[in-house]
């Protein structure tokens, strides 16, 4: 069955800010510059959005370089969080190969709502699909980004596709060393995110770092619930980003 793309992502933008970004898609469609110019000029088709959500990027690793273990992301979508973390240790730590960076997701959107989420136009079952084996995609990215970097032809990044509720215990269960520096909340949902908290819980260390996306969400209470429901309000400490001021940054004590 084709899959649905064309979801609702949600916006705060006036509808002039709107017709503005169309008209820079617009342009960058008509762009008259050769395709070999254009990976080293995208910021001129980047909104302020999108490079805070790099500058968020950037913050999130700069606060780990001194701890050891993973990078994990939950809820991967098209996964360019996962392909920015790639090149942040290239530039970082070119040669530390036990930062593997491992994304989580189903590749097909949100399932299993719970009592305790709600739906919306954005969050919803199907909503942040991917296109039909866009895992096979991304892992061939994900390859030349590393290919291209130093240390290349160690592989140090992983992804498992799934809900996250079976194959993160999973993961686990063979890795019973494996440390988490910094664990990248997308899920939205509850269970989910409970599920994850609750595995990933052991692996984490004094400095560890977990970013929540939806913390404190009116429109997505699951993710705060598992987290109280799992770390309750001692043993951390917690603040914002300076880029993202809506994104919630927990550091373990």
């Amino acid at each position: 069955m084709k899959r649905d793309l064309n979801y609702d992502l949600g916006t705060k933008a006036t509808d002039e800010q709107v017709e503005n970004r169309e008209k820079i898609t617009g342009l960058f469609r008509k762009r008259p510059m050769p395709d070999e110019h254009l990976l080293s000029n995208l910021g001129l088709y980047m909104r302020s959005s999108a490079l805070a959500k790099i500058l968020f990027m950037n913050e999130l690793y700069e606060h780990i370089l001194d701890i050891p273990g993973v990078i994990m992301e939950f809820g991967t979508w098209w996964g360019q969080n996962l392909v920015l973390a790639e090149n942040l240790r290239a530039i970082y730590e070119p040669f530390n190969n036990t930062r593997q960076i491992i994304g989580f997701d189903t590749f097909s959107g949100y399932e299993g709502f719970s009592d305790n989420d709600r739906e919306t136009s954005v969050i919803r079952e199907g909503g942040y699909t991917t296109s039909e084996k866009y895992k096979f995609y991304l892992d061939r990215l994900l390859a030349l980004h590393e290919g291209n970097n130093a240390l290349g032809y160690f592989r140090k990044y992983r992804l498992v596709e799934g809900n996250v509720i079976d194959t993160v215990p999973e993961f686990f269960k063979g890795r019973p060393e494996t440390v988490v520096a910094l664990a990248y909340f997308d899920l939205a949902l509850e269970e989910p995110t409970r599920v994850c908290l609750e595995t990933i819980r052991p692996h984490l260390i004094p400095g560890s770092l977990i970013m929540l996306d939806q913390f404190n969400s009116l429109e997505a209470p699951g993710e705060t619930l598992a987290f109280k429901g799992v770390f309750g309000s001692k043993g951390y400490t917690i603040k914002k980003s300076k880029y993202l001021p809506d994104r919630t940054l927990v550091f373990i004590k």
